[in-house]
């Protein structure tokens, strides 16, 4: 019988990307680099600075929050698969092969498994991560489908961690256990390659469920606007709406924010302390979309998270989860902001950077140029081959 690791290692050792592939890897590799050397001075990247490249560039690109998101699978693709591949001095087509194993993996794994409290990113990860390195180093089918079983026993990692330095961490680890188990693989290691299917099988997923036919990655991939969980994208985009109307926040007396369970379960900090944790707070989403023109880093920092006016509208918020809610995107987002005798209403579905409303070019680029500030690097001149090259200068 053919394990899972087989179907997938056949399937990216073949891969010949389309042009439209090219692209999004070309679009993930902007704004992964972006992300990951605009957290160059964060502290947690000083305190892996003597662990491995892959770890280090993984903690830096997701550090942030600001990575990019495959809504199927509910995974931060680029960040693991970028960080595997360009440690081992691979290509767009090597970042391809990673990334659509962790699409599939991910979607394999089902939206249970991510509501149960596993982090995806890390669980399917991990594999995936090894897909890539692989690819990297010139494995063939078979050394990669035993890559993969290698990097079995690394595929873990919890949304506990999320608020916190652990969550970076594990995505970090993810992204060093695919190239550990690629080069181990390459070096003669062995392994039974169902040892994939039996770990997907034992956290919940369903292995006849991987569908290796469409684009290199199925459903393309979401960037975001705002540096923090995408669970908080759409509520700060539509709140934010609602503040550019001229709303004085302090006028505000409450704020009723209804959206399904689902899209909640990451956000599981509702008095925020520190910038980290604020990333996964819907409260503080609502605080920050009403009181700062920009929700950009400056609105995820330690002093923001604390400040008097922030925390006044963060107890303000009442958060009423309706039912279901199979993605973090399902169903709609809907805000009630009570002002004088006033109640204003937003509500929004897709946010901007979804796959359903893109980022343009200019709009990516801007992003990306901000991220860059304080450097003096050219988005324009970042390819696959210089990429590696930035981020040995800058981490």
């Amino acid at each position: 019988m053919t394990s899972l690791a087989g179907e997938l290692a056949t399937w990216a050792a073949d891969l010949q990307p389309t042009t439209q592939d090219l692209e999004l890897a070309q679009r993930s590799l902007l704004d992964t680099i972006a992300v990951t050397v605009a957290a160059r001075n964060e502290p947690i990247v000083r305190t892996v600075s003597g662990l491995s490249e892959a770890t280090r560039w993984a903690v830096a690109g997701h550090v942030l929050d600001f990575d990019d998101l495959h809504m199927e699978s509910t995974t931060h693709i680029s960040v693991v698969c970028l960080s595997a591949v360009l440690a081992t001095y691979g290509d767009a087509r090597a970042y391809l092969a990673a990334a659509g194993a962790m699409a599939r993996l991910g979607t394999a794994l089902g939206w249970s498994h991510y509501s149960s409290g596993w982090h995806t990113t890390t669980t399917a990860g991990a594999p995936a991560a090894a897909i890539g390195a692989g690819i990297a180093l010139g494995l063939d089918a078979d050394q990669i489908a035993t890559a993969m079983a290698l990097a079995v026993p690394a595929a873990g990692g919890v949304q506990r961690a999320f608020g916190t330095d652990a969550k970076s961490l594990q995505v970090g680890f993810a992204a060093d256990a695919g190239v550990r188990a690629a080069r181990l693989a390459a070096d003669g290691a062995t392994a039974d390659t169902s040892a994939l299917d039996s770990w997907l099988e034992l956290v919940g997923g369903d292995p006849s469920a991987v569908d290796l036919s469409g684009p290199a990655v199925p459903g393309g991939l979401a960037v975001k606007v705002f540096p923090c969980c995408y669970a908080l994208q759409r509520p700060i985009s539509a709140l934010s709406d609602l503040a550019r109307q001229g709303l004085d926040p302090a006028d505000v007396s409450r704020i009723v924010l209804k959206t399904p369970k689902g899209t909640a379960a990451p956000l599981v900090h509702h008095h925020p302390n520190t910038g980290l944790q604020a990333k996964f707070s819907i409260e503080y989403a609502a605080a920050t979309a009403l009181l700062d023109d920009y929700q950009g880093f400056s609105s995820f920092t330690d002093e923001a998270a604390r400040r008097p006016e922030a925390c006044r509208l963060v107890d303000l918020v009442d958060v009423q989860l309706g039912d279901g809610g199979d993605w973090l995107l399902a169903g709609e987002f809907e805000a009630e902001v009570y002002v004088g005798q006033e109640v204003l209403h937003a509500r929004e579905q897709f946010p901007p950077g979804s796959p359903q409303r893109p980022l343009t070019r200019d709009e990516l680029m801007r992003k990306v140029r901000d991220c860059l500030t304080g450097t003096p690097l050219d988005p324009e001149t970042i390819d696959w081959s210089t990429a590696g090259q930035l981020l040995r200068h800058y981490l």
